[in-house]
């Protein structure tokens, strides 16, 4: 088989729907892959949807329709040759005719389609057009058929197979995408090819990795056909009768694939090749990994866990949630997604959880992930809403899961298929949802029949969840006890210390909203004076209340500036505190809490949101919180029994031992009370450590720190929150000295100073610096790197107050 791209030549206009004036008989260059707002964005005729406030005056985009169109060059197909027109991705509601000839109608953004064009080739010039409908018409139109169902959102989003969030969402813009958004191409094929290949990646009690091989083949003539299966040096073949396919190959003593933290991530080559009379006619190519993967969920005294089990071993899942990394999802490349899970390993991270209101990741994503032993939680598409179970969306939901659970299924980095987000607790807690159906389908027939018997024949070799969160049997979806939990009373109504109220058995959504960085928040806003009420500043505040959930976190633990700059850092520095405080705390209940996968790692457009790293993908605070808080050993200061508690965690195949030095000092230095505790933790264990009252009883609770150190591990704990601390204003002193590839930033600290962070990028739009949120005890120093393309004129402003920034000055404001 041979496959010819259909990239080039593309045009747009559009043909239906409101359209502007200067729009009108408008055509315009496409790139393919692409959509429809990048190209006219690219022509100069839209604004740039994420500036200010430009998405809502796009909103007449929501319901026109668009044409694309190319002439492109093909030869008719020869005597017994197949020639079929494949669109990987089309977003969404379309019509693709070639050559005038209808060839079918789309209506699913999450899967392919395939025409058989060879009667419709001609020799020379082929036309081929694509016309997009509008996606808000045609799922209004649908849930006018279906019934109405109730949502998070506005806009339909549930009538219809396409992103969620293209809709909007309370971290993304509302632009409703169109366009082609992956490969188009051209396949040609005589004799047989092969359709589709499902290599089901096992482990042998006695290490011999056993790949079952599954192939389906479009024939096309009858020949006497083999399969033949090459991976590790090692071959294995059978004959093909009928369209049905299975080999068996074995590979001795195979390496095993490990989660990031838990060893290394081989990969082994593996080919599929399909001969004819001993010739070969097709052939496919996957990677795979040896590895073998459960979720422990045997009620125990507690309630039910929820537990990843690798290779035989437990793992506590330290993690985020992943949203499309950008809402214009051709935009998203390969080295991007290299850049991004970079970022969640060296912040400690082993867990993405690709969330169902986006999509079913590209293969690049997953070969990222297995390749840094990023283990992925993969939701099918469906978020916050009842779904119809009825015709014509129950075949595009089976069609769409068929088509990816094949074209996932060989990589070790998934490890989860997980049915739904929160549509269950929708269903049984949300008030009036349950009522509005009145009798209608929901979606549930989905999440406990269609789904799991698809995983169940396609992909027995991983875990199926009902949906997150999900309780077994009768329970309430959310209960702490059992399986999995969403925990948003922190972000809606309580203080983030409310993240101990409960000791969930895996926590798979928490987290807390901060700005961007200064550098993407002014490079995209541009409001005067800017303030968190200005016009632009709240188009890109989503969240109903945000604000005033901002506010409302900050008012406990430190002052609410009034000067935009100053409340831009306080509400970053609130926002990593709060992350971290509930991270630590799940972490300190191993084993019986066994995950934490933050909300989330990333933005798709410059937001106020609860993403760690922006749509500029620069790091906010909250990323550094979350590499200490996920580090391999922490030390963390927890309640137990009514009493501060040193829990030591030690997320290492080593044991952790040696001694803990714990102090009671004022913030100029003096300590007051001290002791050593001897520290033996066993692999992937965790051990309480009991502390002596003279540790826990400050004599001016307003200047005293306790300090636990270790040679891994260290951990401040404070007697009252800033708001009534006396830190020294100005305790350190610093000097800057460029290095190669940038400057190093040196401390020392005069008085105790806590959480202090380099916000470089206000110097270098570039710049990256190698840590943060730093607490010093008086006479400590520490060092910054901040690597940066830039020689700045003046290197001395990286350490402008406003830059070299620590909790001292917050708590001070007023």
């Amino acid at each position: 088989m041979t496959r010819s791209n259909v990239h080039d030549g593309w045009h747009l206009r559009a043909v239906g729907g409101p359209v502007p004036v200067h729009l009108a008989d408008r055509e315009v260059p496409a790139r393919v892959p692409g959509s429809t707002h990048l190209d006219l964005l690219a022509a100069g005729l839209i604004p740039d949807p994420y500036l200010d406030r430009n998405e809502a005056e796009l909103a007449w985009m929501h319901r026109v329709d668009w044409q694309y169109s190319t002439t492109f060059e093909a030869r008719p197909p020869r005597d017994g040759e197949r020639v079929d027109l494949v669109f990987d991705g089309i977003d969404t509601v379309a019509t693709v005719e070639l050559n005038g000839e209808v060839l079918g109608h789309t209506a699913n953004m999450h899967r392919g389609y395939r025409f058989d064009v060879g009667r419709s080739l001609r020799a020379g010039g082929n036309d081929l057009t694509v016309t997009l409908w509008s996606a808000l018409t045609a799922a209004e139109r649908a849930e006018a058929e279906l019934g109405w169902r109730q949502r998070a959102y506005p806009h339909p989003y549930n009538a219809i197979r396409k992103m969620a969030c293209s809709f909007g969402w309370d971290w993304g813009p509302d632009l409703q995408t169109a366009g082609l958004f992956r490969p188009v191409g051209l396949e040609r094929w005589d004799t047989a090819r092969i359709a589709r290949v499902r290599p089901l990646v096992t482990l042998d009690d006695d290490g011999t990795g056993r790949v079952e091989v599954h192939l389906e083949l479009d024939r096309a003539a009858d020949h006497d056909y083999t399969a033949e299966v090459v991976i590790g040096g090692h071959t294995a073949r059978t004959a093909v009768t009928g369209d049905l396919a299975h080999v068996t190959a074995l590979v001795p003593e195979a390496r095993l694939w490990w989660p990031a933290g838990y060893g290394d991530q081989p990969l082994y080559d593996l080919t599929v090749t399909l001969l004819a009379d001993g010739r070969q006619v097709d052939a496919v190519h996957r990677r795979i990994g040896f590895r073998t993967v459960t979720v422990e969920t045997e009620p125990d005294e507690i309630g039910s866990p929820f537990t990843f089990v690798v290779n035989g071993r437990r793992v506590f899942a330290k993690g985020a949630n992943w949203i499309p990394d950008d809402h214009f999802l051709t935009r998203v490349t390969r080295d991007r997604l290299v850049r991004r899970v970079d970022q969640a390993v060296a912040a400690n991270m082993n867990m993405l959880r690709v969330w169902g209101g986006g999509i079913y990741e590209t293969d690049d994503f997953y070969d990222v992930c297995d390749e840094r032993g990023m283990m992925v939680w993969q939701d099918f598409p469906f978020a916050c809403a009842f779904y119809a179970e009825e015709e014509p969306l129950r075949s595009e939901v089976e069609a769409e899961a068929r088509e990816n659970v094949t074209r996932l299924v060989a990589h070790p980095s998934l490890v989860l298929w997980n049915g739904n987000n929160e549509n269950l607790p929708a269903y049984t807690d949300w008030e009036g949802w349950q009522d509005s159906l009145e009798g209608r389908s929901w979606g549930g027939g989905y999440y406990t029949d269609v789904l799991p018997e698809i995983v169940a024949e396609l992909d027995p070799t991983r875990p199926y969840a009902t949906g997150s969160p999900h309780s077994p049997g009768d329970l309430p979806p959310n209960d702490a006890h059992h399986g999995t939990r969403h925990d948003w009373d922190v972000w809606n109504s309580l203080d983030y210390t409310h993240y101990r109220d409960h000791v969930p058995r895996f926590s798979a959504e928490f987290g807390f909203q901060g700005p961007p960085t200064w550098t993407t928040l002014t490079r995209w806003i541009h409001d005067e004076p800017l303030t968190p009420t200005s016009p632009a500043f709240l188009a890109h505040q989503k969240a109903v209340n945000g604000n005033r959930n901002l506010d409302r976190g900050l008012a406990p633990h430190l002052p609410v500036p009034t000067d935009f700059e100053d409340w831009h850092w306080a509400t970053q520095l609130n926002q990593a505190r709060a992350v971290a405080f509930g991270v630590e705390h799940y972490r300190s209940w191993w084993p019986r809490t066994a995950g934490a996968l933050v909300w989330q790692l990333n933005d798709c457009w410059p937001v106020t949101s609860w993403a760690a790293v922006d749509n500029d993908e620069r790091p906010k605070p909250l990323y550094y919180a979350l590499k200490h808080a996920f580090a391999p050993r922490l030390l963390t200061l927890q309640p137990r029994a009514g009493r501060p508690t040193l829990v030591a965690v030690n997320d290492h195949d080593e044991p952790w031992t040696g001694t803990v030095r714990v102090t009671r000092q004022v913030f100029t230095g003096a300590v007051l009370a001290a002791s050593v505790l001897r520290l033996s933790v066993l692999p992937r264990s965790i051990v309480l450590l009991d502390l002596a009252d003279h540790l826990l009883e400050p004599t001016d609770p307003t200047r005293e720190v306790l300090v636990a150190t270790t040679a891994d591990a260290r951990t401040h704990h404070l007697f009252r929150e800033d708001l009534d601390l006396r830190y020294d204003a100005t305790p350190f002193t610093a000097d800057v000295t460029p290095e190669p590839g940038g400057y190093r930033v040196d401390v020392r600290a005069t008085s105790y100073v806590r959480d202090l962070s380099l916000l470089a990028d206000k110097v270098a739009a570039d710049a990256v610096v190698n840590d943060m949120l730093i607490s010093l005890t008086a006479g400590e120093s520490h060092h910054f790197l901040v690597r940066t393309a830039e020689t700045l004129p003046d290197p001395t402003l990286l350490l402008h107050p406003r830059v070299l920034r620590s909790a001292n000055t917050s708590a001070s404001l007023t």
